[in-house]
């Protein structure tokens, strides 16, 4: 990764921003996500995290970094735990892509096998589920309009335009040789015809994350306090209810598979009692929380079964995309069971 990042064009520019005058040392490959390019490095005694869009960028992926060293830039002294921006650069030419440099976080992203003393304490669990929903209730009570973010996301009709956008979505797939087709994924159209009778009728539009669930967050290493939400390329404005959809539909709930794997789980809240915090710290109506829990599981399992489907056509690996496919029937079969 190091080699996607020209070290001496970086150091010249840092220079320029005031940030150190020394050579760039110890530069190492961070997880991050899955397509863009994390590097932590040191210069003048001094540790930053490097972000940038992949090797190969996707066509959007250069405002796609600008758009989250944005909004990070307005979130900036708010109470909402994240990476803290030092400097970013919009202009592509200094490496060939936008990036951005922000503040190292004391922490650990909790998916997979937990650390000590996380790992041996159900309350310290049961108080990192309760965090995860602080988070997303402190992101959607922020003022958007008075960060300077009115027109950082659409949120006119957002609720409205959901559910074509991800019957588009699907349908596309049929580009896909071989694919098993939305025949294979249980009550899809039901879930779609539900989706829009039962759409609520409006909602305050405020700063959604847009991709909200552990593997998304950081925790403190000696507390279930967040320490950080990280990974913004999908924010927007639109409507924060959606975040919490999000965290219910990435919930184990003990009937299948799961999209996230957290080991021990003993002790991580029940789904009610994430929605329960999650309104004794919003102002947003909740008695439609099960339609955004659905439309979540909609979301995801359609964002899930286009693995299956480019695995179809040899694009994919396949035991990747058989995975994701039975994870996409167990969000379909979730969704069908909150309807009835």
């Amino acid at each position: 990764m190091e080699s996607a990042v020209d070290i001496e064009s970086l150091a010249a520019w840092m220079t320029d921003q005031g940030l150190g005058s020394g050579p760039i040392d110890n530069v190492t490959p961070l997880a991050g996500g899955t397509q863009n390019i994390l590097l932590r490095l040191t210069r003048d005694g001094r540790d930053y995290i490097f972000r940038r869009p992949p090797a190969h960028p996707r066509p959007n992926s250069n405002e796609t970094m600008r758009r989250e060293a944005r909004l990070l830039r307005a979130i900036a002294g708010t109470n909402v735990p994240h990476p803290a921006l030092i400097a970013d650069c919009a202009d592509e030419s200094v490496l060939g892509v936008a990036f951005y440099l922000m503040e190292p976080v004391n922490g650990f992203n909790p998916v997979g096998q937990l650390p000590k003393p996380h790992a041996g304490s159900p309350a310290m669990r049961h108080a990192m589920g309760l965090a995860l929903v602080d988070g997303i209730a402190a992101l959607g009570a922020l003022d958007h309009q008075a960060l300077g973010l009115a027109d950082f996301g659409r949120p006119d009709n957002f609720l409205g335009r959901q559910v074509d956008r991800w019957r588009s979505q699907l349908a596309g797939y049929g580009e896909f040789a071989d694919w098993t087709g939305p025949q294979a994924l249980p009550s899809v159209d039901a879930i779609a015809a539900w989706l829009e009778r039962h759409r609520p009728a409006d909602f305050t539009p405020g700063i959604m994350h847009g991709d909200y669930h552990l593997a998304n967050v950081m925790y403190r290493p000696d507390s279930g306090d967040l320490a950080a939400i990280i990974d913004w390329e999908l924010a927007t404005i639109g409507d924060p209810l959606l975040d919490l959809g999000w965290v219910l539909a990435t919930w184990p709930n003990g009937s299948g598979a799961s999209t996230v794997s957290v080991t021990p789980w003993e002790g991580f809240p029940t789904p009610a009692e994430l929605v329960a915090r999650y309104g004794a710290g919003s102002a947003r109506d909740l008695s439609a929380v099960d339609w955004y829990h659905v439309l979540a599981c909609y979301k995801l399992g359609i964002l899930l079964e286009g693995t299956h489907a480019r695995a179809c056509a040899g694009k994919a690996p396949r035991d990747t995309g058989d995975r994701l496919h039975s994870r996409a029937i167990h969000l379909f079969d979730r969704a069908q069971a909150l309807i009835r």
